[in-house]
């Protein structure tokens, strides 16, 4: 079977993101870019994750051509595969909607960094204005906002994560949702201190060399 193990990834990582909270139902998706083969493995549309097995799992070229999988591939896939076109460092990308990110998401606000683990995705996580699902506009607006980032929040949706391999482009997910429930609180209970861009650069250091991003 062609990518067997990053299909594999794909379904062990689409529970984590029910088991985690990160998602719900059958929305959020996954994908996992092979640069040797010029792949791509993404979760299928609309499938229970509980249920979706490594046949279910997608296979793509990133051009968005089909080539191996009996399920239609997700449809944000150009939200995917935009980023393994431009982006040579980034090989898996999560989506969610993830409570405390989508609430911020609906709110039309970035995150400041008041934390160091806004680090994992950088100087701060931004916020997209809304595009409607499923387009290359989106895509495009999603490739935009995360600019050198790891993580963005997509405006009146949710949020999406990348990084070099799957377990840290799914711990960006989960460090950010955190972060996002932070923000919320604070901005609730006043006004958070922000980190200067000295300490944000300091901790952007930290994070080069920290476990799982290399």
């Amino acid at each position: 079977m062609i990518m067997k193990e990053e299909r594999e990834k794909v379904v062990e990582y689409g529970k984590k993101l029910i088991t985690s909270g990160l998602a719900k139902g059958t929305f959020g998706n996954i994908s996992i870019y092979n640069r040797d083969l010029n792949l791509m493995a993404i979760s299928p549309s609309g499938m229970d994750y509980f249920d979706t097995t490594v046949e279910d799992i997608v296979v793509l070229t990133p051009e968005g051509k089909h080539v191996d999988g009996q399920r239609k591939p997700s449809s944000e896939y150009d939200m995917h595969r935009i980023f393994y076109l431009k982006r040579p460092e980034i090989n898996a990308v999560v989506h969610t909607h993830s409570i405390f990110a989508t609430t911020l998401s609906c709110l039309n606000w970035s995150i400041e960094p008041l934390h160091y683990l806004t680090g994992y995705a950088g100087s701060n996580v931004p916020c997209s204005k809304y595009v409607q699902f499923g387009t290359y506009e989106l895509a495009e607006s999603a490739f935009d906002t995360m600019e050198e980032r790891f993580c963005c929040l997509l405006g009146n949706h949710g949020l999406l994560a990348c990084g070099p391999n799957i377990a840290y482009a799914f711990d960006v997910a989960e460090q950010i949702e955190f972060v996002s429930e932070l923000y919320y609180r604070s901005k609730v209970a006043g006004n958070p201190v922000i980190l200067s861009q000295k300490h944000m650069s300091n901790i952007l250091d930290g994070f080069k060399s920290y476990g799982i991003r290399t």
